[in-house]
């Protein structure tokens, strides 16, 4: 019985995996050209309102250069 219990833990562990795994440079990077219709110029991690950001520069294509920042546990834009 011991070795199905932790069978089942294992895999329920492994299963999990992907809610605990944070966004990435490049997906954040995406995120945020996709939002403007820009050219990513930088991307830096860094924080907001006390949880951790990334901090994307983005050139317009109207020649403005615009800081998204997208949520590294969700990837979504703030």
């Amino acid at each position: 019985m011991n070795a199905f219990v932790r069978s089942v833990c294992v895999a329920l562990i492994v299963l999990a995996s992907p809610a605990w795994a944070d966004v990435s440079r490049n997906d954040a990077a995406a995120v945020a050209q996709r939002l403007s219709s820009g050219r990513v110029l930088s991307v830096e991690k860094s924080e907001s309102a006390g949880r951790p950001v990334w901090r994307v520069k983005v050139l317009t294509a109207q020649g403005e250069v615009r800081v998204i920042l997208i949520d590294v546990a969700s990837g979504k834009p703030l």
